[in-house]
């Protein structure tokens, strides 16, 4: 447990380092996203519709952007991250757009000693399971979260995208599709700006398709469906081909690069 603190605390460092470039960078595009435009993307404005007087948990929500997306759209929202800069950001960004979401500073496997609340949705999306070294707790706690009846929707990254590192600049299959051991990462830059000069020193680990629906369904969810995509809506692997809709694939398609799952609580 204590090497899994020093982990946290890198990838916290790491996070609070990234806040201040992902915040200046064209991707997150914080210009048009305070006159308006919503940072959400196809998988999970499609699978969740009208959230118009629904309560939402964000789990990993960065600086808030797609918190706020959603608060936009209706949705009595409460976002949580590791990263005090993020929130301190979200919380800024909170109070000039004058919406009325709620950020917390903690790691997500600890959210219910902070939150104790009930929600309609629980939402998480795009590169957040693979900074968890075990998805048992993480399910629980979504369980514990969610009102019964409740909606729990997460869009991520393959887990077959995960097998390859990046580092070089082209795709380099390196790690286990299901690996218990930790990744250390360290390079120059970020997803958002790879010219930027931070130092990026990340811990994570791989999960494959099974162990994130059992920890969902040991955690008594019930799944509504599991779905593979090969277009991402982020630029962020080498070589991707845009496609026709604005979004980017691989150009054999020879794995699938977004999966998505939407669950229930009985």
């Amino acid at each position: 447990m204590e090497l899994e603190k020093n982990y946290f605390e890198t990838n916290k460092a790491t996070w609070n380092q990234k806040v201040r470039v992902h915040a200046e960078s064209d991707m997150y595009d914080m210009e048009a996203f305070k006159k308006g435009k919503s940072s959400l993307m196809s998988y999970e404005l499609e699978a969740l519709g009208n959230v118009s007087g629904k309560s939402m948990l964000h789990l990993q929500c960065h600086f808030g952007q797609d918190t706020l997306s959603w608060s936009r759209m209706g949705a009595s929202c409460v976002g949580v991250d590791l990263s005090d800069e993020g929130i301190k950001l979200a919380q800024t960004l909170n109070t000039e757009l004058g919406l009325d979401a709620k950020f917390v500073c903690c790691n997500v496997l600890d959210t219910s000693k902070h939150i104790t609340e009930q929600f309609d949705i629980v939402f998480t999306s795009y590169g957040v399971i693979g900074w968890l070294p075990d998805l048992k707790p993480w399910g629980r706690m979504i369980a514990e979260r969610l009102k019964k009846g409740g909606t729990f929707f997460m869009a991520e990254f393959h887990p077959i995208v995960w097998m390859f590192d990046y580092i070089n600049g082209k795709p380099n299959m390196k790690y286990g599709y299901m690996q218990d051991e930790v990744i250390f990462e360290e390079y120059e830059g970020t997803y958002a700006n790879q010219d930027s000069k931070i130092i990026s020193k990340e811990y994570g680990w791989n999960h494959g398709l099974s162990e994130v629906i059992n920890a969902l369904t040991q955690a008594g969810l019930h799944i509504e469906h599991l779905n593979e995509y090969h277009e991402s809506p982020y630029n962020v692997l080498p070589n991707l081909v845009e496609t026709k809709n604005g979004m980017f694939k691989i150009a054999a398609n020879l794995y699938p690069l977004i999966f998505t799952i939407k669950a229930t609580k009985p």
